[in-house]
């Protein structure tokens, strides 16, 4: 795992000639995803304009493409701004009320940037919001990614501000079901506050154990902990895990009552992280 986490937390994510992907710290906690290839870049979710408009001035680049998954203000603050100083396109969901919107996208459309060598299939995934999507797919070089707002984070998942636990889980397993190897590029960096909770629920989990030191160190020397991978996910996630013994017996525990499904075990385990301190 010590390899794997150490891959999956470069501050610039590239290989070969594919787009390099960069997380820009915006507000407290969140990452605004630059994607570039040669002069041109794409961003995701730019709450802020400030910093995107920085990057793009610093490295010489043309703004071609603008992705929202949801539209909370600290994802959408800084449309207008860039698309009256760029004339980027603005992409976005199809059932969210957006500042600015050129193609409304849902589930199963592609979109597709040939000039920033992307391919992406958009995935409806309700839950942290009614009509949040998730972009997922390849970029030329890189491995397989998911850009996720706020649906899944490193060691958790989102509040359920307008949707259901129901409609959360199956929004979960759909991101569960994608290749092992996908880069999950989220939308904060929440990561050491999710694996304590998760300590929490799992205590004898050797995997989160191992991740939860390599993720203090990380953040200790300034260096984010996002993208992390799917496959490092499904050992150390509770949103993921459960259909793990351990793990549903801890929230029938917390919650004081049987839990009849998977779907009641995420519910429960949704309000303990909402109460964790």
């Amino acid at each position: 795992m010590k390899d794997s986490v150490k891959q999956n937390t470069r501050r610039t994510q590239r290989a070969g000639d594919g787009p390099a992907i960069t997380g820009l710290p915006a507000f407290n906690d969140n990452y605004l995803w630059l994607v570039r290839q040669g002069s041109l870049a794409a961003v995701v979710d730019p709450g802020d304009a400030a910093p995107v408009l920085a990057a793009l001035q610093q490295q010489r680049l043309q703004l071609r493409a603008i992705l929202l998954t949801h539209h909370h203000k600290d994802h959408v603050g800084g449309v207008l701004e860039l698309v009256e100083r760029t004339g980027a396109t603005v992409f976005g969901p199809a059932n969210e009320k957006l500042p600015h919107c050129d193609r409304r996208l849902g589930q199963g459309d592609r979109l597709t940037l040939p000039e920033l060598d992307l391919d992406l299939e958009v995935l409806d995934v309700p839950g942290h919001t009614a009509g949040h999507i998730a972009y997922a797919g390849r970029a030329a070089g890189v491995e397989p990614l998911v850009f996720c707002g706020d649906t899944l984070f490193a060691a958790g998942c989102g509040r359920l501000f307008e949707g259901t636990p129901a409609q959360m889980k199956e929004s979960l397993d759909k991101l569960a079901a994608l290749p092992a190897r996908t880069r999950i590029y989220c939308a904060h960096e929440y990561t050491l506050s999710n694996l304590a909770w998760a300590a929490a629920v799992e205590p004898d989990n050797a995997a989160l154990r191992i991740w939860h030191q390599q993720a203090r160190q990380l953040r200790d020397q300034g260096e984010p902990t996002v993208p992390t991978t799917l496959d490092l996910e499904r050992q150390v996630n509770p949103f993921l895990r459960t259909a793990v013994p351990e793990v549903a017996a801890a929230a029938a525990a917390h919650a004081g009552k049987p839990l009849a499904d998977e779907t009641g075990v995420f519910a429960a385990l949704r309000q303990w992280k909402n109460d964790f301190r």
